[in-house]
């Protein structure tokens, strides 16, 4: 069985110390903080430990990393040297090129780089996703997702890199293809430089089209993902607090026979899904990748995958943030 340190303990590396402890995988806490380390160790009954230690520590196996985007590739470069797996949170990196590198390191090492693309792992997306892939919904047509909120405000990026990486791995994932062509548009309300909504747009080699809306600034929470195929739709709604509901079939036709397309609309099937924590699940993928040398399901390379779609939304937004002001 997989022994994990977990380096972070913030906001969000708290849930996944936390998971990792009750899956009997944590054996330490690491964090700048003393008095965090101290805390998440007391939390859980393990050890806080310094980073140097648990890279020099060969009864651990691999760490988790929960710290800010910049970190990302010194950690986790260092870790991988060391002979670590590594789970790391979104965004992989933020630099393609680092992205890349951190890949050749643990292919070349033989290890585990699994990033932080929570959704992969959620039962419901995993559930239509099957179907998308079974042709349930037919050929794809159009993808958009919404994910909105009112904060948390960031300033060290902007909500296209705080938002939109969940939405992009998805929506990669349903498609099983990069976008030929991103474009995005946004605006800057509250801090200079750091736009708090954004809207982006892909289009894909075989005709599909995506589309992705993300605002820190929104009055409500709303995580929704719509699939349209040409036999029916689909639609995730993570938002929503009942269960049987997060995910619902549209059986809607369109009969194209004649010289304008008309539409037969269906009632909402709901499809069952086993309810199930999807951060717990996402650990436990990292620790079996781990025991059967396998390759996540969100690897290095599905990480730089987004990376790439998003440091293109970055450039488009840059431009159109530019006309505005012009």
């Amino acid at each position: 069985m997989a022994s994990i340190a977990h380096i972070g303990y913030g906001y969000w590396g708290k849930n996944i110390a936390r998971n990792f402890a009750e899956l009997g995988l944590l054996a330490a806490i690491v964090d700048p903080n003393p008095a965090s380390a101290e805390a998440g160790a007391k939390a859980h009954g393990v050890r806080a430990a310094s980073f140097d230690e648990v890279l020099a520590d060969p009864a651990i196996d691999g760490v988790s990393i929960a710290a800010p985007a910049e970190l990302h590739f010194k950690l986790a470069s260092a870790a991988l040297q060391a002979g670590k797996h590594v789970f790391v949170e979104k965004p992989l990196t933020i630099d393609i090129g680092e992205a890349e590198a951190l890949c050749a390191i643990a292919d070349k090492a033989g290890l585990t780089l699994m990033v932080g693309h929570l959704l992969q792992y959620h039962p419901v997306y995993v559930k239509l996703r099957e179907m998308v892939a079974a042709g349930e919904l037919g050929k794809l047509q159009y993808v958009y997702s919404n994910r909105q909120s009112l904060g948390k405000f960031r300033r060290e990026e902007n909500v296209l890199w705080s938002f939109a990486p969940h939405d992009i791995s998805m929506i990669l994932g349903l498609t099983g293809e990069e976008p030929h062509h991103v474009s995005a548009q946004g605006c800057v309300a509250y801090t200079p430089g750091v736009a708090d909504m954004v809207t982006m747009q892909m289009h894909f080699p075989s005709g599909v089209a995506g589309h992705v809306q993300t605002c820190w600034m929104h009055p409500f929470k709303e995580q929704k993902l719509v699939v349209i195929g040409e036999k029916a739709s689909a639609v995730f709604e993570d938002s929503l607090g009942e269960w049987e509901q997060k995910l619902l079939l549209y059986p809607h036709k369109i009969d194209t026979s004649g010289a304008v397309p008309v539409p037969t609309k269906a009632d909402a099937v709901p499809i069952a899904v086993a309810k199930s924590e999807p951060l717990k699940a996402e650990c436990q993928h990292f620790a079996d990748c781990i025991d059967g040398r396998t390759t996540a399901r969100s690897d290095g390379a599905e990480g730089t995958r987004v990376l790439r779609v998003l440091d293109r939304a970055e450039k488009a937004l840059t431009e159109n943030l530019k006309l505005q002001t012009a």
